[in-house]
């Protein structure tokens, strides 16, 4: 009778207490062999709070000890957007692996120098682009695997919120510790789910502009992204949708999917599949309904994991992230907008 074994327990370190690290530590605690270590965030209050509660979990505002911790195998950067690559770096170059939230980095030139020392010591970073984990995205990417909808043609997306007061005051406004306003911020998650249903874009095409809020960085996008063989994704991303909006239509030459909402003040999360007949005409409906929320967080954890214990190459990973960067940059350089340089240290968490 063989003996039953184990995997050992990866140790997390959350740097940025945060809404978004505190997700990823209550998301840790739903994943098989995850433990969360350490809590980092440049306010001590904020660090402790997150660690209450969480057995094991000390609290800690010192970054650079908290990468060189050798208790520590895992690493999340949740931080500000100035400081993701900065930290993430000293943390690969220690060794250690890491969820780096999006976009990872201001610009793709940040990405690059985590990427060459990624290389150096072995560890494995994933770009945390959690919408491909919504339920519904997951179904979607199901059926187009299948076969469904035949070659894929184009897609076309919107992203969007309506901000709240003060909005061009906070950080997302100041290209410094954001590196540019909607599209960095929404418009990357767009790029990105663009990229994974249709591959990579050679042509791309579109503006960035500054309608509503008074700010130095765009408050909407608009990208028109194509492929070697021109299949075409049509982007929008808006901060003045007033009423928050996620619309994902794909369009393949034997059916169509389109997803809407993403729960909570997007709406429900619900995916529509129109396959089309032989004598066409209304298409063959099926509704898919999510109303109890994802588990997009956990799921992606636990993709991050089975990366980890299997050497497996993250997706995406840094050359997703890079090259949404890529995108970023040539529309804000074709709209009049500089491209943010990295900030000399680590800006608040």
């Amino acid at each position: 009778m063989s003996a039953i074994t184990t995997e050992p327990t990866l140790n997390f370190a959350v740097v940025g207490c945060g809404l978004i690290g505190r997700k990823r530590i209550a998301a840790l605690a739903k994943v098989p062999g995850a433990a969360v270590r350490v809590a980092c965030d440049l306010n001590a209050q904020r660090a402790a709070d997150a660690a209450r509660g969480v057995a094991g979990c000390a609290a800690s505002t010192d970054f650079q000890a908290v990468v060189r911790d050798p208790s520590v195998e895992v690493v999340i950067v949740a931080t500000l957007n100035g400081s993701l690559a900065p930290i993430t770096l000293a943390a690969v170059q220690a060794g250690k692996h890491v969820l780096v939230e999006k976009p990872g980095a201001l610009n793709a030139a940040e990405l690059r120098t985590v990427a060459a020392a990624a290389a150096k010591t072995g560890a494995l970073v994933r770009i945390g682009f959690n919408h491909r984990y919504h339920p519904a995205l997951q179904k979607a990417r199901a059926l187009i695997d299948a076969g469904a909808l035949g070659p894929l043609m184009f897609l076309r997306a919107r992203y969007g919120h309506g901000g709240r007061k003060g909005y061009d005051r906070e950080w997302r406004a100041d290209p410094a510790q954001s590196g540019g306003g909607e599209l960095i911020d929404q418009g990357v998650h767009l790029i990105d789910l663009a990229g994974w249903f249709l591959g990579d874009f050679t042509r791309v095409e579109g503006h960035a502009a500054t309608y509503f809020w008074d700010m130095k960085v765009d408050d909407n996008a608009f990208l028109s992204l194509r492929t070697a063989s021109g299949q075409t994704a049509w982007l929008h991303a808006s901060c003045t949708e007033w009423k928050n909006l996620f619309s994902l239509e794909i369009y393949g030459r034997d059916a169509k999917l389109a997803i809407d909402g993403l729960g909570g003040s997007y709406g429900l999360e619900r995916l529509a599949h129109y396959q089309m007949l032989p004598e066409m005409g209304p298409p063959e409906t099926t509704i898919y309904e999510y109303p109890r929320g994802d588990d997009s967080w956990a799921l992606e954890l636990s993709e991050f994991v089975t990366d980890i214990r299997t050497r497996r190459v993250p997706h995406p990973g840094l050359p997703e992230g890079i090259r949404t960067l890529e995108i970023v940059e040539e529309i804000y350089r074709a709209s009049g907008f500089t491209v943010a340089a990295a900030p000399a240290t680590p800006l608040a968490e």
